[in-house]
C-alpha cells in the first residue's frame, strides 16, 4: 500500500478527530426545489454501495515490538538528558526482552482471534468511556462551517432549515447505502471515474479493496458512521455507554436553555417538507419562554460519575420519557441568540458556550448563532473526525448549492404549537443542587481558558512546497521553536494521524519533537547568527524529511503509541502488575502532551479548536492554507498563549527569511 494514500492528519489530539481529504465543495450540480414539492430525499445515489469496501479493508497491523521500542526511544531522545535516557533505554530493553515480549505475543494471538476488528478498537472505546472527566474541554472539539457564499442565506432561520434538511438527506443517503464510499484517490483520473465505479460495484465485497488498490485508490473505514445520528453517550458509574436508536424520527432543539422536539421524518421514512421544518424552527425562535432557573443541560458538563448519579435521580423522579427523547433524537440543533463578535468569541462559543444550551453528550450538536455562524461540536468517544468532517463537507455543499428554502421562502401554514413538544423535567432538591453545582464548576473552568488566534500571512502551502518542504513539518517546527524560545525546553508533543485506511482503525500519534527539530530549533533560537543560511535551510530540510517519515509510518499503523497502549491495556485486563517500563517517569512525561496539535483541511471549515489536554499545555488547532497559516491556540493560566503565538509568528518569520535567503531578524 502506498503510504501517502493514508497520510491524513486529524483534527484530534490524544483523542481528537481525523480528517480525510474530500472532493471540493464546488463540485456537483445546483438543484432547486419548489417550496411544497417533493424534496430530494438523498444527497446523491452512489453507483458503489456505501459499505462495499468494508469487508475487504486491510487489518490494522500490530508493529514489531523491536520497531516500537526503537521508535519510542527515538521520541524520548529530545526530551531527556543523557542519564535519564540511559535509564529509560535500559527499562525499554528489559521490557522488549521480557514481559513486553510476552504481552506482545498475547496481543498478536488475541488479534488473530478477532479478525472482524482491530487490536486498538476495543481498548480505545474503553479508554474514552472509562474516562471520568467532563467531556467539555477534555474531549469534545468543534469545527466551524464556512459562511454560505450567498450572504442572504446566512440568516439564522434560513441556514438552520437548509442545514437540517441537508443533514437529513445525509442520514437517508447513508442508511439507504447510497452514500459514496469514503476513498482516498491517489490517481483520481483512474479511480474517481464512472467507468471504474461501474466496474468495482460488481467486484465482490470480499475483494473490492484489492480492486481499488490496483488503481491507487484507498477506501477508508466507515464503521463509525452509524453513530452519527440518533446517538448519545450515556453516563454510567465507572464506564459510560453509547446509545443509538435509529427508529427515532425527531430533532432535538435547544434555545435559551429550553428543550424542544419535533418530527423531521414522517411515518413513511421521508423527510418532512422543508417549509414545515422551517415553520417549526421559526416557532421555536419566536418563543419568549424565559431561560430555566436550573439550566438542565449543565448536567452534561459534570464529572461522569457525578452525572451518572444525577441521571439515575432524574430517572427515579419520573423523567424517563423526556430523557429518552433527548437521547434518541437524530441530532441536537442549538440556537444561540447572540451573534459572533470575532474568531476568539467564535471559539469560546463553539467549544463550550455557557453550559446551558448544548447537550454535550450528543454525538454532535449543530450550533447556529443569531448571525447564522454555524459549527459542529461533537462528542468523541463514538468515533474520530473522518465521519464528522465528511458529514460537514456534505452538509455544507448540499445546503449552499441545493438549498431547500430561500430567504424569501414562506414557512408552511401549520400549527407548530401542536407539532413542537417542549420538554419539561421534574427536578427535586437534589437535582436542583446538582445543576447549580455543575453550572458553578463549569463557569469556573471555562473562565480559566484563554483562546487566541494567529494568522501568518507571508505565505503558506504554495511557497513551502516550492521549497520541497512539508508544510505540516514546517508549522510543527515553528511550534517547537516557539516553545523553546518561550520556555527554554523541548517537551512532549502530540499530532494525531488517522488510521482509517484499516478496518476499525482509529488514530496513531505522530511525535513531532525529534532530535532534528531540537537541534534545528536551538540553531534558530540560540545561535542564529553562527549558522549560515544554507546550514539552516539544510536543517529545515532534515526536519521535513523526518517528519514526513513519521507521518507515513503513523498512517500505516507503524507508530509506537497505540501499540504500547494496547500492551498495557492487555496487561491490566489480566491483572498483571504494571511493568517497570510503564512506571518510568519518562513514560509518564512523554504522555503528558504539553503541545497537543491537530490540523485539517476543508473548504467547508473555517477553523476548529479544542482545549489543552493537560493543565500546563497548549491546545493547537492549525491550518496551512495556500497563502497563509492559521492557528487557534488555547491554554489555562499555567501557560501564556499570547506570548506563545508571538513566538510562533517570530519562528515562522525566521524560517521564511531563511528560505528566501535573508538573515534572521533580531528580537
Amino acid at each position: 500500500m502506498a503510504a501517502q494514500a493514508v497520510v491524513v492528519s486529524s483534527f484530534s489530539r490524544f483523542r481528537r478527530v481525523s480528517a480525510s481529504q474530500l472532493q471540493p465543495v464546488s463540485a456537483g450540480l445546483r438543484r432547486s426545489y419548489s417550496q411544497d414539492g417533493s424534496v430530494s430525499q438523498y444527497l446523491h445515489r452512489s453507483l458503489v454501495p456505501t459499505m462495499h469496501y468494508q469487508k475487504s479493508l486491510p487489518r490494522l497491523p500490530i508493529p514489531k515490538l523491536e520497531d516500537t521500542i526503537r521508535r519510542y526511544l527515538n521520541a524520548q531522545k529530545p526530551l531527556l538528558n543523557d542519564d535519564q535516557f540511559r535509564k529509560t533505554e535500559q527499562l525499554a530493553v528489559n521490557f522488549r526482552n521480557g514481559i513486553g515480549r510476552e504481552l506482545h505475543e498475547q496481543l498478536v494471538a488475541q488479534d488473530k482471534q478477532n479478525k472482524h476488528t482491530s487490536y486498538i478498537s476495543g481498548p480505545w472505546f474503553d479508554m474514552y468511556l472509562r474516562a471520568r472527566e467532563s467531556v467539555v474541554l477534555n474531549f469534545n472539539p468543534f469545527m466551524a462551517f464556512s459562511p454560505d457564499p450567498k450572504a442572504e442565506y446566512n440568516d439564522q432561520l434560513t441556514r438552520a432549515t437548509n442545514m437540517t434538511v441537508s443533514a437529513l438527506r445525509f442520514l437517508k443517503t447513508l442508511r439507504a447505502g447510497l452514500l459514496e464510499p469514503e476513498v482516498f484517490h491517489l490517481n483520481p483520473s483512474r479511480s474517481d471515474t464512472q467507468a471504474f465505479k461501474r466496474f468495482i460495484r460488481f467486484v465482490p465485497s470480499s475483494l473490492s479493496w484489492f480492486g481499488a488498490y490496483i488503481v491507487n485508490a484507498y477506501p477508508l473505514d466507515m464503521s463509525q458512521y452509524f453513530r452519527l445520528f440518533n446517538s448519545t453517550r450515556l453516563p454510567k458509574r465507572n464506564k459510560d455507554e453509547l446509545f443509538t436508536d435509529e427508529k427515532a424520527r425527531h430533532l432535538l432543539v435547544l434555545r435559551n436553555g429550553n428543550f424542544y422536539t419535533f418530527d423531521v421524518i414522517d411515518r413513511d421514512g421521508n423527510i418532512m417538507k422543508p417549509s414545515e421544518i422551517q415553520a417549526h424552527l421559526k416557532y421555536i425562535l419566536s418563543d419568549n419562554s424565559a431561560a430555566p432557573a436550573f439550566p438542565f443541560a449543565c448536567l452534561t458538563t459534570e464529572n461522569r460519575d457525578s452525572w451518572a448519579s444525577l441521571r439515575q435521580e432524574l430517572l427515579d423522579s419520573g423523567n424517563e420519557e423526556a430523557l429518552r427523547k433527548v437521547d434518541s433524537a437524530i441530532f441536537c440543533l442549538c440556537f444561540d441568540d447572540s451573534p459572533v463578535k470575532d474568531l476568539v468569541h467564535l471559539s469560546h462559543t463553539m467549544l463550550h458556550g455557557d453550559g446551558s444550551n448544548r447537550w454535550y453528550d450528543k454525538s454532535f450538536n449543530l450550533i447556529l448563532t443569531s448571525d447564522g455562524t454555524a459549527a459542529i461540536h461533537f462528542e468523541h468517544s463514538w468515533g474520530d473526525g473522518v465521519a464528522v468532517l465528511r458529514f460537514q463537507n456534505e452538509v455544507f455543499k448540499d445546503s449552499t448549492q441545493s438549498p431547500a428554502v430561500t430567504p424569501q421562502s414562506q414557512p408552511a401554514a401549520v400549527d407548530s404549537s401542536m407539532a413542537v413538544q417542549t420538554l419539561t423535567f421534574k427536578l427535586n432538591d437534589t437535582l436542583k443542587e446538582g445543576i447549580t453545582k455543575a453550572k458553578q464548576k463549569f463557569d469556573a473552568t471555562v473562565k480559566r481558558l484563554t483562546v487566541e488566534i494567529l494568522e501568518f500571512k507571508r505565505g503558506g502551502k504554495e511557497f513551502l512546497k516550492k521549497q520541497n518542504l512539508s508544510p505540516d513539518a514546517v508549522v510543527q517546527l515553528a511550534f517547537q521553536m516557539a516553545f523553546l524560545q518561550q520556555y527554554g525546553q523541548t517537551v512532549a508533543t502530540y499530532e494525531s494521524c488517522s488510521t482509517a485506511a484499516f478496518k476499525h482503525g482509529r488514530t496513531e500519534t505522530i511525535r513531532p519533537a525529534s532530535v532534528y527539530t531540537k537541534s534545528c530549533s536551538e540553531a534558530f533560537v540560540r545561535e542564529p547568527f553562527k549558522r549560515s543560511t544554507a546550514e539552516l535551510q539544510h536543517m529545515m530540510a532534515e526536519c521535513s524529511k523526518y517528519h514526513s517519515q513519521l507521518t507515513k509510518e503513523a498512517a500505516m499503523g507503524q507508530g509506537f503509541d497505540r501499540h504500547l497502549f494496547g500492551l498495557r491495556y492487555l496487561g491490566e485486563s489480566t491483572g498483571m502488575p504494571l511493568p517497570d517500563f510503564y512506571q518510568d517517569q519518562a513514560y509518564a512525561q512523554i504522555n503528558h502532551n504539553i503541545l497537543s496539535t491537530s490540523t485539517l483541511s476543508s473548504p467547508a471549515v473555517t477553523m476548529g479548536g479544542f482545549a489543552p489536554v493537560v493543565p500546563d499545555g497548549f491546545g493547537i488547532a492549525y491550518r496551512v492554507h495556500d497563502n497563509f497559516i492559521g492557528c487557534s491556540v488555547s491554554s489555562y493560566p499555567a501557560r501564556n498563549v499570547h506570548e506563545f503565538l508571538q513566538c510562533v509568528h517570530k519562528s515562522l518569520d525566521d524560517m521564511f527569511n531563511v528560505l528566501e535567503g535573508k538573515h534572521i531578524s533580531k528580537g
